[in-house]
């Protein structure tokens, strides 16, 4: 992802949290995600595009937080859900996790969204803990997190 693609990524974002075939309460803050919002992500971490000719059809962005590489907003455009493309970039957050050095990815989703949640487990993240959004007394989402193995090193 470049800074020239945070206004497409921004919309991508927008269409596919829209999209979700469960309502949240609250409502996803990612329905307000812009281009500016969009760049500040890229800015503090990276992220990727999935690309079908030169239309973005899936992103990931991520950020170093609390040590490890927090993946955030991955969105794929409806039309082209259950291609592999989220996999795709969850294994490209992977990567650069690698690349930094980082020893775990981590996560948040709605527990509403069941297809979310077993998406990110069937990709080796593990649910650790239930949160609930300021003003809710019950748990509204939960945090999932994958431990990275350490490189094989050389004898």
């Amino acid at each position: 992802m470049t800074p020239a693609d945070c206004r497409a990524v921004a919309a991508l974002i927008r269409s596919a949290f829209s999209a979700q075939p469960t309502r949240t309460d609250p409502p996803p803050s990612a329905l307000r995600e812009t281009a500016a919002t969009v760049a500040a992500h890229l800015a503090a971490g990276g992220g990727a595009v999935a690309c079908a000719g030169d239309r973005i059809v899936g992103s990931v962005m991520w950020e170093p937080k609390d040590g490890g590489l927090y993946l955030e907003r991955l969105a794929v455009a409806p039309a082209w859900r259950g291609r592999g493309i989220a996999r795709a970039l969850v294994a490209a957050t992977e990567a650069a996790a690698r690349l930094a050095g980082v020893p775990r990815l981590h996560l948040g989703t709605r527990l509403v969204l069941t297809g979310n949640r077993r998406l990110f487990a069937a990709c080796g993240f593990v649910e650790i803990a239930r949160h609930a959004h300021p003003g809710y007394a019950a748990p509204t989402w939960v945090e999932m997190e994958k431990r990275l193995e350490p490189p094989e090193t050389a004898l």
